[in-house]
């Protein structure tokens, strides 16, 4: 089941790209938490999918993103995409390539926890002006 994992994360990062909202909440577990650090404006705890919307109202209003991950560590049920996130802050205009690490859980086939690690330093010196 598990390349099946990689497969299901690697699609979401793909919807991500085009912006196909459907295909991203079709992947993920009605109960789905995700997990960002408060330092960012968008970070905090989320559950389920009305909450998940909120996380990514905040996220797309702060900051435009594509995320580049370049390895998948397949360790089962749980899938490491690590990478970098590119983009750039839309209060400040400025561009940001930062590292990455987002841990993805999954059961039968949906995400059910999400959680991202960037380096806030890195993003924060973006986001101010």
């Amino acid at each position: 089941m598990s390349q099946e994992n990689v497969t299901v994360v690697r699609n979401g990062y793909e919807a991500f790209r085009r912006g196909d909202a459907q295909a991203i909440f079709a992947a993920l577990d009605p109960e789905v938490e995700f997990y960002q650090s408060e330092e960012v404006p968008w970070g905090g705890r989320y559950r389920g999918h009305q909450e998940i919307g909120i996380f990514f109202q905040g996220l797309m209003s702060t900051i435009e993103s594509q995320v580049d991950p370049e390895q998948f560590v397949d360790s089962g049920d749980v899938i490491v995409a690590v990478g970098h996130t590119r983009g750039r802050a839309r209060a400040t205009g400025k561009e940001f390539d930062v590292p990455a690490v987002h841990v993805w859980t999954l059961k039968n086939g949906k995400g059910i926890r999400f959680a991202a690690y960037i380096d806030h330093p890195r993003m924060l010196a973006a986001l101010q002006r």
